[in-house]
C-alpha cells in the first residue's frame, strides 16, 4: 500500500476547514495544510487535528499548490481545497487506489454546491479534476487563478468514481467579491502575455457565455440558482475583457 499525502492551501478557512480535513482523515498518512498567514481561526481549528501546518507568503495559486507538493513527504497526493471535501464514495475509490497505484494520476468529478444547491448543469458538473497523482510525474500549471496540475507526456491517467464535494459561495455576494478579484487577476495576466481586447470582444463574450451556459449547458435544469450561477458568470466575462482595456489605458 501506498503512502498518502493530502495537502490544503488555505487562507481564512476557518468556515470550511474543518469539514474538509474531517473527510480526509481516513485516507490520508498526512495531512499537509500550507497557510498563507490567515487571521481568523484557521490555524487554531487546523492544531486540533493531526496535521502539519506551514506559514508561506502566497504569490499565487499555482505557485502555492507546487510549494505545498514539494513540502510532502510522500510522492503520492492528494490535492484538495479548503472548500471541497470527499465523499463516501470517492473515499472508498481512493482507499482501493492507494492498494494498487496503477496510474501515474487520477481524475475525478467535482460537483458544487452554491448557495446550498447542487449544481449539476451550467458546465460545472461534471467538473472533471486531476487531484491524486505522482508528484514525480508533474506539476502544478495553467494560467493564475485557474490552476491545473499537468503531466508528464506519457503519463498514464485514470478516472475515480464518486464526486469531490465542492463548496463554493455561500452568498450571492461571495460570489460578486470573488469575480471582482479573480477578474482583476485574469485581466492582469493577459496583459502580461501582451492580449488585448476590443468593443467587439466586449459586448460579445459576455452574451456568448450566458447562451452557453443556460441554453446548451442546460443551466436552466438547475432553476433560480443555475440562472444565477449564468449571469454571473457572464459578468465574470465582462469584467474580465474591460479591465483587461483599462489597463492599457493607464
Amino acid at each position: 500500500m501506498i503512502k498518502l499525502s493530502v495537502v490544503i492551501i488555505t487562507y481564512n478557512e476557518e468556515i470550511n476547514i474543518t469539514r474538509c480535513i474531517e473527510s480526509v482523515i481516513d485516507v490520508a498518512d498526512e495531512i499537509l495544510v500550507v497557510d498563507s498567514f490567515s487571521n481568523d481561526k484557521t490555524k487554531d481549528i487546523c492544531k486540533k487535528y493531526n496535521v502539519s501546518f506551514i506559514e508561506n507568503a502566497f504569490e499565487g495559486h499555482i505557485e502555492q499548490k507546487n510549494f505545498a507538493a514539494l513540502k510532502a513527504n510522500y510522492n503520492h497526493v492528494l490535492s484538495i481545497d479548503a472548500d471541497e471535501a470527499l465523499s463516501v464514495e470517492l473515499k472508498d475509490e481512493i482507499l482501493k487506489v492507494k492498494n494498487d497505484f496503477n496510474a501515474h494520476g487520477y481524475y475525478v468529478n467535482r460537483l458544487s454546491s452554491y448557495c446550498g444547491k447542487w449544481i449539476h448543469h451550467c458546465g460545472w458538473y461534471p467538473d472533471k479534476k486531476l487531484r491524486l497523482w505522482d508528484k514525480t510525474k508533474g506539476e502544478w500549471g495553467g494560467e493564475n487563478p485557474h490552476d491545473k496540475y499537468i503531466m508528464q507526456e506519457g503519463s498514464k491517467t485514470k478516472k475515480l468514481k464518486g464526486d469531490l464535494l465542492h463548496y463554493t459561495f455561500h452568498t450571492i455576494e461571495q460570489h460578486l467579491d470573488t469575480i471582482n478579484k479573480f477578474s482583476s487577476i485574469a485581466a492582469e495576466m493577459r496583459f502580461k502575455k501582451g492580449k488585448k481586447t476590443g468593443l467587439f470582444r466586449i459586448l460579445l463574450k459576455p452574451c456568448t457565455k450566458f447562451i452557453s451556459m443556460y441554453f446548451f449547458k442546460l443551466g436552466f435544469l438547475d432553476g433560480y440558482y443555475g440562472y444565477i450561477v449564468c449571469k454571473n458568470s457572464a459578468h465574470s466575462a465582462f469584467l474580465k475583457e474591460i479591465k483587461l482595456k483599462q489597463l492599457y489605458k493607464i
